[in-house]
């Protein structure tokens, strides 16, 4: 998402946000372990949730009762300050990056490299949604029972 800023080439002032937060949230759970750090990492991930609005709430939202009831051993936390669900290993596995984050059309579900959605030699990790109907969150489901099977 570099491109040109007002100083030329760089990160913009939503990318270096982002930044910030992600320094944030590995400084938030340093030297916390176990069923603490877990803890401390699903309440980042229920606020960051509660933080958005319209369709960003219905998109984080959904997937978040999606995840836990399809994926429940995906770990929430949060990644960049998105919604995120980590593997055992902390790898995200399937986030949520608001559309209001970087102030574009839709919020996207993407899938990191961890989720196992390989089709061929080409295949989607990254879902543009801009309305949560059933069949949207029927394919959501079946993404997110794929990508951890």
């Amino acid at each position: 998402m570099a491109g040109k800023t007002s100083e030329g080439v760089g990160f913009s002032a939503e990318e270096k946000q982002a930044m910030k937060q992600r320094a944030e949230e590995l400084r938030a759970t340093k030297g916390v372990k176990g069923a603490a750090k877990l803890a401390k990492e699903l309440e980042a991930c229920v606020e960051a949730i509660e933080q958005l609005s319209g369709i960003d709430s219905e998109v984080a939202t959904r997937v978040h009762t999606i995840v836990s009831e399809e994926a429940p051993d995906l770990n929430p936390k949060t990644f960049y300050g998105f919604p995120a669900y980590a593997n055992g290993d902390g790898k995200v596995v399937v986030f949520v990056q608001p559309k209001s984050k970087f102030d574009t059309r839709y919020p996207t579900v993407n899938f990191d490299e961890p989720a196992k959605l390989d089709d061929g030699d080409m295949w989607a990790t990254s879902f543009a949604v801009i309305a949560i109907t059933p069949a949207v969150e029927q394919r959501l489901r079946d993404l997110v029972k794929q990508a951890v099977s």
